[in-house]
């Protein structure tokens, strides 16, 4: 079983990596928000451990994104101890709560309480939209054209933002929630680099790049992915 465990205190991810290694846990660890959802994307753990209070993007912020396309237990690992943090990061899609400091013992059995409530299934989702579909398990895009299914070739990057867009299919991702995922947060400004890839998309997999149905543009904040 894979478990991400997400904090900015180096000390408490060693000691876990540790402890729920030795347990026979697979064991993936990001120090801050953004650092989070990557791994989320790209580990495909069966858990979430993670903290509140951390940098980049708080907790409460990696509980939504990752709510935009997973199901995956989320455990909150937090010092705040107070019942509105417990309220908040609950209906932002956590399942369960523990405070610090804890018990390793009490941790293991929250785990297991988890793993029982959501037992582990999950593949990667396929997803259609218009004559597109694509296998983000494969990282693979047909497309239907005259009745003949054609591979589409993306490059690194164009996957990046159609991945992006896919795991939150009808929300609105901010430019800067998208630079900040795909080049890192010094290149928060560079919308330039956006209008680019998001152009070469529509090229590739819209009907009518100049008349978009599926790739949106929200003016002046963001884009969206519309599923039909």
């Amino acid at each position: 079983m894979r478990i991400l465990i997400v904090d900015d205190d180096p000390q408490i991810l060693r000691a876990l990596r540790v402890t729920l290694g030795a347990k026979g846990y697979d064991v993936t660890i990001a120090a801050d928000g953004q650092a989070a959802i990557s791994a989320a994307i790209d580990a495909h753990p069966d858990l979430v451990m993670l903290d509140l209070g951390m940098p980049k993007l708080d907790g409460l912020q990696v509980i939504e994104a990752i709510r935009g396309w997973s199901g995956v237990p989320i455990l909150v690992v937090s010092g705040r101890t107070g019942a509105g943090d417990k309220v908040d990061a609950l209906d932002a899609g956590a399942d369960d709560y523990v405070t610090k400091p804890f018990s390793i013992e009490e941790l293991l059995a929250r785990i297991r309480a988890l793993t029982r409530r959501h037992p582990q299934h999950a593949e990667e989702p396929v997803v259609v939209f218009g004559d597109v579909t694509v296998d983000l398990a494969a990282h693979s895009v047909v497309r239907r054209v005259d009745g003949e299914e054609r591979r589409v070739r993306l490059t690194p990057t164009e996957w990046q933002v159609l991945e992006l867009l896919l795991r939150n299919a009808g929300r609105l991702v901010t430019r800067q929630t998208m630079l900040a995922e795909i080049w890192g947060s010094a290149h928060v400004a560079d919308t330039g680099y956006l209008r680019l890839y998001i152009a070469q998309l529509r090229k590739k997999l819209e009907p009518d790049p100049s008349a978009p149905r599926h790739l949106l543009t929200e003016a002046g904040m963001g884009y969206r992915l519309q599923i039909d």
